[in-house]
């Protein structure tokens, strides 16, 4: 595994503008933006001129744009950072590719498979790079773990047993999450937690299952807004089970639950034909750094395994995991602009995960199991 290779010193920096700046982008795009030497925090959009003033005295952005088409086509933006809800991601992504720059867009991409392989094609027409937001499959541990499994330290894998449980998708929720409710948005557990946390076990870990049949359950049939009171409809799915298979025969078992009270967190258990490998976190979003265990031969107890230096991406800093996740991101399309490598996840990425949830999703309407094909990434 390279590391990452820092732009020589008067290269120049990449350029960034911004379309958007909600919690996340505040608490986990700017520090990470801000530990690596090789960005340049320069423009920034919002509906609100109050709040694009306010973000640029706090964090130094040389510009409050006054339109998003003149964020898009300012001279010295390189990259132009989508940060809206994914509802809204259309409208920034066309108007960067429109005006010839890279962009980067969170994940969901868009609410649609149709439309997010439209805009795929477009950027390439245009010939512009994509990033998209699907950080985990670049956690350092994650990349570790899944060189382990190549080298095969625990044998031949037979097992994987994913289970990701979140305090977040209550039955009540904040004004501002407004937008996870309608269906429609692509903004469900599914969609979040589960394009995040499969992306980065098939992408990074054990590759692509070749079939599977999946459960979803709506448990949550109405959502209230705490702010307001006012409650709204919901179809989306609280509980989602999966099984499949793996080409070698290996079995997958996969749970994902939203609106978990108590003992959330993430717990990810390998079973191989010599050993044992577990992965497990007390949050799946937040800064507590994943515990490593292994156990090799019979009857032996797990021990904590440690990330090679050679797989740290980043600067030292005080960034909690989620946010080390993202700067590790940043730190790839440092390398990809560099070098012309192929680190960052791209729209092709995201294309191919959108394949996977249409595919989880006719695989709970028809009751059958599903064999696996992608027409994107990979």
């Amino acid at each position: 595994m390279n590391s990452i290779v820092r732009r020589p010193k008067g290269s120049g920096k990449i350029r960034v503008g911004i379309v958007g700046l909600g919690h996340w982008s505040e608490y986990g795009h700017l520090p990470a933006l801000k530990l690596l030497p090789d960005y340049e925090l320069t423009a920034v959009y919002s509906r609100s001129a109050e709040k694009a003033a306010s973000l640029v005295a706090r964090h130094g952005f040389r510009y409050a744009a006054s339109s998003l088409q003149e964020l898009v086509s300012h001279p010295e933006v390189d990259l132009v950072l989508v940060l809206t809800p994914a509802f809204q991601h259309e409208e920034g992504i066309r108007a960067a590719i429109q005006a010839g720059k890279d962009v980067y867009c969170e994940w969901p991409l868009t609410p649609s498979t149709k439309l997010s392989s439209e805009l795929l094609e477009l950027a390439e027409k245009a010939g512009v790079r994509t990033i998209v937001g699907l950080q985990r499959h670049l956690n350092p541990g994650y990349r570790y773990v899944g060189d382990v499994l190549e080298r095969g330290e625990i044998g031949e894998v037979r097992s994987v047993r994913l289970h990701v449980s979140v305090e977040y998708f209550q039955r009540e929720r904040p004004a501002s999450l407004y937008y996870t409710i309608p269906e429609e948005n692509f903004s469900s557990l599914l969609s979040i937690y589960g394009g995040h946390f499969l992306d980065a076990l098939f992408t990074t870990m054990v590759g692509f299952p070749n079939s599977l049949s999946a459960l979803t359950v709506n448990q949550f049939k109405e959502v209230t807004l705490i702010e307001t009171g006012e409650t709204l409809p919901h179809s989306s799915a609280d509980q989602v089970v999966l099984a499949g298979t793996f080409a070698n025969g290996a079995a997958l078992t996969v749970h994902l639950e939203a609106g978990k009270r108590n003992n959330f967190g993430v717990q990810l258990d390998i079973t191989g034909s010599t050993g044992d490998l577990k992965i497990s976190n007390n949050t799946s979003f937040g800064d507590a750094f994943n515990r490593i265990e292994i156990a090799r031969g019979d009857g032996q107890p797990l021990i904590g395994l440690a990330v090679p230096a050679e797989y740290e991406w980043l600067p030292p800093s005080e960034l909690g995991a989620s946010v080390v996740e993202l700067a590790n991101l940043y730190a790839a399309h440092a390398r990809d602009v560099e070098t012309g490598s192929t680190f960052a996840p791209t729209f092709a990425d995201a294309v191919r995960m959108h394949e996977l949830m249409d595919q989880i999703v006719e695989s709970d309407r028809t009751g059958q199991r599903v064999r696996l094909a992608f027409n994107g990434a990979g």
